[in-house]
């Protein structure tokens, strides 16, 4: 059940991640800025995606662990664009929602498989 919320959740804030990098885009904000967002943002879902083929535990476990990194970055890069004001506050804060939201299932999620792990 979790595994699923999850794979929902992070493909839907990828989809929001590229949508928001097209509207940044347009308004000419540093391209840099925006691959490195577009990068981080879809690396959530793909490796969430990615870990239900793994070749075992600790494979799985890791993919997770990638996963949580580049929501942590995600959230550096959105903080960056709202703090050079390429993002507005509303923006920023629904995105950091996502972010932490997804954050807390994976923290839970590697946790928990840790430990079964053990």
């Amino acid at each position: 059940m979790t595994d699923s919320v999850l794979r929902n959740k992070s493909k839907e804030f990828a989809k929001s991640i590229v949508f928001l990098c097209r509207r940044l885009k347009q308004n000419n904000v540093e391209a840099t800025l925006i691959n490195q967002l577009l990068r981080s943002g879809t690396s959530v879902g793909a490796n969430v995606h990615e870990a239900q083929y793994a070749q075992g535990t600790k494979d799985f476990i890791s993919k997770f662990e990638i996963a949580l990194k580049e929501c942590n970055e995600s959230e550096y890069w959105l903080e960056l664009l709202y703090e050079t004001a390429s993002i507005s506050e509303v923006k920023f804060k629904n995105h950091q929602k996502s972010c932490i939201e997804l954050r807390r299932i994976l923290v839970s999620s590697i946790t928990t498989l840790k430990e079964k792990s053990k």
